[in-house]
């Protein structure tokens, strides 16, 4: 009788280790999953310093004496779609203590959780609202007559918008994960984009509910997103650091802000259907985004393996600006990893912090006349005003 090609005793001896493995990370998990967890999110220290309707100005505390942060300070800008929080999701592994470390004065826009009453806010209102006074806020804050600006996945499409109609505000420009060239079929959301019914969406929920994006980004990669994940949890359920850090990641990912329905509308028709930005063919606020007039330095950042935008999505950029000193870097990790990953917070803020110190003058820049200045902080009148006046329009 033939012997059996199949090693049945091989096969007995793994299942027996895997099942003992199983058994002691199942007797350890009570001790992780009911003791005390530190799964908080967003720790540094900042101060609100400017409020707008639903957005605030973040402005992060220093850590190092003030004589040694640059000058320039740093506004950072979100996507409007889940949080800024992703840039301080969990200590030492944090974008914006690593950028303080290295001496930068920065700034972040939180834009808030949308409602209803914004459905008919415009990529227009804020780029050349919101955006426009906070960076005139804190260029009258520290008497400068521009400042660094960095954007973030659709947060850098506004940036590099603002950037092209007001560039005699912005010293510095960094741009990660930015998708600014859509005509590609890299990646499966810019395929689903093509064709979606946008105004069907727009009209029949107002707002783009933002636990329908969730779903909808799960569902490009469903293997990885929707199982994987929860396997690994399985398997690290007795490691109480991967614990936490697992409810990080998840209190992030499911606090997800409806976005504006206007502006849904115009940049999945501009960007995704036309592909008007990196043709210098867009029009926001009456105005075209001519590329050609962003001038100052450019520094582009994306993900190699990014599968929500892709390297052809961001690399085109830094050939279509007017500005002589540019760079791409692209990094070995997916959209998330650029932020998370201890390999790639090696690299990030670090090289970020160098190439702005490299830019910053020995003395500042000459004094130009402040804008004008406001009676109070809070604001709440020009983005509702020209809300109200597009929905009286309709």
């Amino acid at each position: 009788m033939a012997q059996p090609k199949i090693p049945i005793d091989l096969i007995l001896s793994k299942m027996a280790e895997d099942a003992g493995k199983a058994q002691a990370r199942a007797e350890k998990a009570p001790d992780v999953l009911l003791g005390p967890l530190d799964t908080q999110i967003a720790a540094t220290p900042y101060d609100v310093v400017y409020e707008e309707d639903r957005v605030k100005l973040k402005h992060y505390r220093p850590v190092i004496p003030t004589e040694a942060v640059l000058k320039t300070p740093l506004l950072v800008v979100y996507a409007l779609i889940n949080r800024e929080t992703m840039l301080d999701l969990q200590p030492g592994r944090s974008v914006v203590q690593n950028l303080l470390k290295d001496g930068i004065d920065l700034y972040m826009v939180d834009w808030g959780y949308p409602t209803r009453k914004d459905r008919y806010l415009s990529i227009d209102d804020h780029v050349n609202g919101y955006m426009d006074n906070i960076v005139d806020f804190i260029r009258k804050e520290h008497n400068l007559p521009k400042i660094n600006l960095m954007g973030i996945c659709m947060g850098g499409t506004f940036c590099v918008i603002y950037s092209a109609l007001h560039p005699e505000k912005i010293k510095n420009l960094t741009t990660t994960v930015t998708p600014t060239n859509f005509d590609t079929d890299q990646g499966l959301l810019h395929i689903w984009m093509k064709d979606v019914d946008v105004d069907r969406m727009v009209d029949a929920f107002g707002n783009m509910p933002g636990d329908m994006m969730n779903l909808g980004f799960l569902l490009l990669n469903p293997a990885r997103l929707m199982i994987d994940k929860y396997v690994g949890f399985a398997e690290n359920i007795g490691n109480k650091d991967f614990v936490e850090n697992f409810v990080r990641m998840e209190k992030w990912i499911f606090d997800s802000p409806d976005v504006p329905g206007e502006t849904f509308r115009q940049f999945v028709k501009d960007c995704y259907h036309k592909n008007l930005l990196i043709q210098s063919k867009m029009v926001v606020g009456g105005k075209k985004v001519d590329l050609k007039k962003i001038t100052m330095p450019l520094l582009n950042f994306y993900g190699k393996y990014d599968h929500l935008v892709p390297p052809a999505a961001c690399e085109v950029l830094t050939s279509k600006v007017g500005s002589k000193d540019t760079e791409d870097i692209c990094l070995d990790t997916g959209h998330i990893g650029i932020y998370v990953s201890s390999r790639c917070q090696r690299e990030f803020g670090p090289r970020i912090a160098g190439w702005l110190k490299e830019r910053e003058e020995e003395k500042r820049e000459s004094r130009v006349e402040k804008p004008p200045a406001r009676k109070a902080i809070k604001k709440k009148t020009n983005a509702k005003t020209r809300a109200s006046s597009k929905k009286s329009k309709k």
